[in-house]
This record gives C-alpha cells, sequence and structure tokens, in this order.
C-alpha cells in the first residue's frame, strides 16, 4: 500500500512539475531545462568516460596483454537462456565453448521453446560433455531460465549470456576475473558490441553502444554504481545471486532488477569493457520499438520498487542513480508540455508567461547541441577503438545518434512510465523471440 502511494506521488510531480514550473516561472524555464538537459548529460557523460580512461583505460590500450588468468582456477558456469534459438545455439554455445580458459562447463537452458532448439541443443550436447542441457516444460521466462541453471551450474562463478550472443574468445577471463580477486564484488558487465548492420538502424546503433551506454557506464562506475548491468553479457557471484533471492520472475528487465538487488545488498557491481561479446540488435522501427519500450518499462520499474527503501545514508550511492532517472522522466513530460503549447499557442491566445514562441532550437542553441554531438562522438571512439578499430569509419552513420537517443527515450518514457506507475501489480515476465535484425556482420 505504501508503495502504491508512493507510486502516486512521483507520478503527480512527474506530471505536474513542468506545468507548475510553467505557471511560475514562464516557459522559459521550460524551454531552457528542454534544450540544455541532454547538453548538461552529454558533457557529464563525456567527462566521466576521459576519467574512466585516463584512471584505467589508458594503461590497458597502451600496454596491450593477455587476458588475466583466473587464480585457483575455479570452474566458470556460463549460462545460456533459450527459447526460440535454432538457428543461434549452435554459433552462440561453440563460442561458449571455445573460450581460452579451459575449466568452464556451459549450460543451455530450453525455456519451452515452440521450434527446435531442443533437438539442436540435445545433438551439440552429444558432442561435448561440457555442454548440459536443461528443458523446462514451457515458457517461464528468462529470470526463471537463470534461476533452474543456477542451481544447475557446479561453479561458483556465473556468466550470462543470451543465446543469439558470442562471447569473445578471453571474455570468461576479463569477466571472472574481478570474482575471483575482490569479494565485494557481486556482478561484473561486459562490453556488448553490434554485428547487425544491414540498415540505417543497424548501424546508428553501433554508435549508441560506445558513445551513450559505453559512456554512461563508465560515469556510473566512477561515481559508484550502475543502473544495470547488460542481460546479454555479465557475470555473478554464486554466493551474492543466492543472497538477494536470484532474479525477479515479476519484472520485464531482469537484468536492472538483479543490479539493484545487488547493489541495495552492498555488493559492487563493476564495468569491464574488454570483456566483448557480439550481440544481434533489431534492425526495424517495430523491433526497435519493441524493445526499447520493453527497456524504458523495466526502469521505471526497478525505479517505482527501489525508491521506498533506499532513503537511509548506506544506500547513498545510489542516489545519483535515482536523481538521474528521475531527471529523464522530468525532462520527456516536460518536451510533451512544450509541445503541447506551441501547438496551443498556434491556435489559442495563450497569456504572455504561457506561450512557446518556438520548438526548434535556435541556430546558435542547435549549433551548439551538433557540436556536441560530434565531440561525444569522437571521444567515444577514441576510448573504443582499441574494441572496434573500424569506428571512426561509421562516423557518418553514427555522430546524430544522441539526438535520436533522446527522441526514442522521450517516445518511450511517455508511452510506458504513467503505465507502470499506475499498475497495482506485476505478472510472470516471459520473452518472446525479439527482432534479430536483417543480416549479421560478417
Amino acid at each position: 500500500m505504501i508503495d502504491r502511494l508512493i507510486a502516486l506521488l512521483v507520478l503527480g510531480v512527474v506530471l505536474g512539475a513542468p506545468f507548475g514550473l510553467t505557471l511560475l516561472l514562464t516557459t522559459e524555464l521550460l524551454v531552457n531545462f528542454v534544450f540544455f538537459y541532454p547538453l548538461f548529460m552529454s558533457g557529464i557523460w563525456m567527462a566521466g568516460g576521459m576519467y574512466f580512461w585516463l584512471h584505467w583505460e589508458r594503461k590497458w590500450s597502451w600496454r596491450p596483454s593477455p587476458a588475466p588468468p583466473l587464480r585457483g582456477d575455479p570452474l566458470v558456469s556460463i549460462l545460456v537462456p533459450c527459447f526460440n534459438e535454432a538457428r543461434n545455439a549452435r554459433e552462440t554455445l561453440a563460442a561458449a565453448l571455445n573460450q581460452e580458459y579451459p575449466h568452464v562447463e556451459v549450460i543451455a537452458i530450453n525455456d519451452g521453446s515452440s521450434d527446435e532448439t531442443a533437438a539442436v541443443l540435445d545433438r551439440l550436447a552429444m558432442h561435448d560433455p561440457r555442454l548440459r542441457i536443461v528443458h523446462l516444460a514451457r515458457n517461464q521466462g528468462k529470470a526463471m531460465a537463470l534461476r533452474m541453471g543456477t542451481l544447475a551450474a557446479r561453479g561458483e562463478y556465473l556468466v550470462c549470456i543470451d543465446g543469439d550472443a558470442l562471447l569473445a574468445p578471453d571474455a570468461v577471463n576479463y569477466l571472472a576475473a574481478p570474482l575471483v580477486e575482490h569479494k565485494r564484488v557481486g556482478a561484473v558487465t561486459g562490453n556488448p558490441r553490434i554485428r547487425t548492420r544491414s540498415t540505417l538502424i543497424g548501424r546508428v546503433q553501433v554508435g549508441e553502444f560506445s558513445s551513450i551506454i559505453g559512456l554512461i557506464k563508465r560515469t556510473q562506475r566512477v561515481y559508484g554504481q550502475l543502473f544495470t548491468v547488460s542481460g546479454v553479457c555479465a557475470a555473478f557471484r554464486r554466493a551474492a545471486v543466492d543472497q538477494v533471492g536470484y532474479w525477479s520472475l515479476d519484472m520485464v528487465t531482469e537484468d536492472m532488477d538483479i543490479t539493484w538487488k545487488l547493489q541495495r545488498a552492498q555488493w559492487s557491481v563493476l564495468y569491464e569493457p574488454r570483456a566483448l561479446c557480439w550481440i544481434l540488435m533489431p534492425e526495424t522501427l517495430r523491433g526497435l520499438w519493441k524493445q526499447r519500450r520493453r527497456w524504458a518499462r523495466g526502469g521505471a520499474e526497478v525505479f517505482i520498487k527501489n525508491l521506498p527503501s533506499i532513503g537511509h545514508d548506506k544506500y547513498c550511492r545510489l542516489w545519483l542513480l535515482m536523481a538521474d532517472y528521475f531527471l529523464s522522466v522530468l525532462w520527456a513530460f516536460s518536451l510533451a508540455l512544450t509541445v503541447v503549447l506551441w501547438l496551443a499557442g498556434l491556435v489559442l491566445a495563450l497569456p504572455a508567461e504561457l506561450q512557446v514562441s518556438i520548438i526548434v532550437p535556435p541556430s546558435f542553441t542547435g549549433m551548439v547541441l551538433a557540436m556536441v554531438c560530434i565531440a561525444q562522438f569522437l571521444i567515444s571512439a577514441m576510448i573504443d577503438r582499441r574494441y572496434e578499430p573500424g569506428l571512426m569509419r561509421a562516423l557518418y552513420w553514427i555522430v546524430w545518434y544522441p539526438f535520436a537517443f533522446w527522441l526514442i527515450n522521450f517516445l518511450t518514457i511517455l508511452a510506458t512510465f504513467p503505465l507502470v506507475m499506475l499498475k497495482a501489480r506485476r505478472q510472470r515476465a516471459r520473452w518472446t523471440s525479439p527482432d534479430r535484425g536483417i543480416k549479421e556482420l560478417t
């Protein structure tokens, strides 16, 4: 009941704050917030990414070295939840089994697939004793698949990937090393890279994972916590996952939820950019919208679930994440209000303090935003060139992605945030086959 009241209060603040500010301080503040908040956040991400690079990555780039050994040669269990992955399972499991680190077991969990996944997995298991298969009678969702895989695993360290992801040969070393060396590290997230690039949507996502997501994760690690691990490529300490009750079955994005559960239990979550994993992403507008709407819904669920319980000062390192998310939601509704006032002003005689005369940034502001987009990409390309040497060749397609990122963020928040905040109870989260792109990178 308290969670429900807090949800309604937050929703009221988010919906009412832009209008209240408009009445008190005119639309000038509203328009400035809409235009300059993305600019401010880009500056924060660039500064955080540069600090992370200067403090850690620079020495990696200057002194290429083999992947770190794992002290004691512990068994690492690679969990691969699969739902309708008959086309991708062979390649994914081959990459998992061909790790440079030899002491691994691979557990593929067939989550009630309706295609030939079960038969494909059973045939593959006959050729390598390190591969074991867990069959679920019906689709239970990725969170349940990961739970079942954890129960079947023999290792203390769990590397979790999607059924269409390709681990780099040294990825297990990089993912597991911080867990082995530091007892308070509960999870390590890797560095997903895009391999579907046959359309403009596919190409610009290459820029997203470097100039947006990569910089955000680096920045969040600088101030201490991550909003989410990458569910497609992450490692966990089994004891930490067991302590927090495993992955929640009613959360749309189980990776966001487990990240917050671990951090609330005082486990550290790290970002390891050298742990590469090549993934498939949507290459159609419909597939992209479905994926990003799911991500937005998951962010809202995590926000409302954790907001009532992080007031204690022991959670102070999570407050910046909460503030960042709240401001992004406030920005989306502020932009929506700006558009509404601008359209209303075309047909109605609004009071002077409610009039929005322009909806497109002035030329100088637009130039500044464009220059920041270019600077953000150049910085991210400089940092990420070690992991993807040809990144600069994608400049033409990528440089405007920050604008697309904020537009997608705006639309998905408007579509999902109010519904999540007003929903009384969540149901079991199950998955469907996503858009995997049109053509893979060769």
